[in-house]
């Protein structure tokens, strides 16, 4: 399991001009079974992503493709969780 953070960068004020597709590249993940949950980082710092499904250096090839990240609108950090206690609700996340 991973959790993706999208910290604003020098280019945030373009956020603007690239939403559309990066709405987009959030959709095809969700769509594609590797997001699990995306949202802001509080206050206004950006934004987060729960992946799963995917290995570490797919996930690193699919972040590098968010048009946010290819434009400097957001620096990217994936840090990968080695789960191994949850709610019983998410043990599909256990490996």
């Amino acid at each position: 399991m991973f959790v993706v953070l999208l910290k604003f960068s020098r280019n945030k004020a373009q956020a603007g001009d690239f939403m559309e597709g990066h709405k987009e590249w959030i959709k095809r993940g969700f769509d594609e079974g590797v997001f699990l949950l995306a949202g802001s980082l509080q206050p206004g710092l950006g934004g987060a992503i729960v992946a799963h499904n995917a290995s570490l250096e797919a996930l690193q090839n699919r972040v590098s493709e968010d048009p946010f990240v290819v434009e400097n609108v957001v620096t990217a950090e994936v840090l990968e969780i080695a789960a191994s206690r949850a709610d019983e609700r998410l043990n599909f996340l256990l490996g």
